[in-house]
């Protein structure tokens, strides 16, 4: 009841009903996190289904690790990211589930010895058949997960009047040019007042950044769009897009 009528009092006042009560949660109201918890319990259920591709009880495995993603979600979350609590509890709840899954069959892997029994080798066959379709299910997953994760990256980008058509034709041609360009967008990250700077002004602070870089400024002008995406996905939760990022910068 009270979180209803928190979230209802904040509604009123046209504000962020939702974020502004994981605000409060942060600022050590526990009994609001279990009531935000069990309010969406539903949400939760729906997000750990979609993985599993059946209907999940509270009382199953599957339904345990999805409420401890979502508290997981709740504790990380931060606004200043760009997405909205459920989206990003949902990519969480959904990679824990994955998570889960590999496990589980891992350990099922090994509980099999090598038998002579042929209903044991018939059991180890099905095993074996059923693994192979679970991996292509991880995949397909992950493929989902990819998708949403760029889904939610260009509404972040549309935030700095940006797009991924500009990202195509104005990203650096060369390799060296474009590790030089996450270099300076990780500099720039990992320094907070420039960092704010960016997400408040929706602009990159190039005279800060020529100050503080080893590149000219005429090169971080060139590369501007192509610098302020590769800070946004460091900033952000973006799991498969970072992996890119990482890759590119330990070449």
């Amino acid at each position: 009841m009270r979180l209803l009528l928190s979230l209802l009092f904040m509604a009123k006042k046209k504000r962020r009903p939702l974020e502004e009560t994981v605000e409060k949660i942060h600022q050590g109201d526990a009994a609001l996190r279990e009531e935000l918890i069990d309010s969406y319990k539903p949400f939760i259920a729906k997000t750990v289904s979609s993985v599993c591709k059946r209907y999940i009880h509270e009382s199953d495995d599957e339904f345990s690790i999805g409420l401890i993603a979502f508290n997981e979600a709740i504790q990380k979350y931060s606004s200043e990211k760009g997405n909205s609590l459920l989206s990003f509890a949902e990519v969480m709840i959904k990679r824990r589930v994955i998570d889960y899954i590999r496990q589980q069959s891992r350990n099922q892997n090994l509980s099999f010895n090598i038998s002579n029994d042929p209903n044991e080798e018939e059991q180890q066959r099905s095993t074996i058949e059923d693994e192979l379709s679970l991996d292509d299910f991880r995949k397909k997953t992950e493929q989902e997960l990819r998708r949403e994760e760029i889904i939610q990256f260009q509404a972040v980008l549309k935030d700095f009047d940006l797009s991924f058509q500009d990202l195509l034709e104005q990203s650096p041609k060369h390799a060296d040019a474009r590790k030089n360009a996450m270099l300076v967008a990780k500099s720039m990250v990992e320094n907070e007042e420039l960092k704010n700077l960016l997400l408040d002004k929706k602009r990159l602070p190039i005279k800060q950044l020529e100050d503080m870089v080893k590149v000219s400024r005429k090169t971080i002008e060139r590369n501007r769009k192509y610098i302020i995406a590769i800070a946004l996905i460091l900033i952000g939760d973006y799991v498969y897009l970072k992996d890119y990022i990482k890759g590119v910068l330990e070449t």
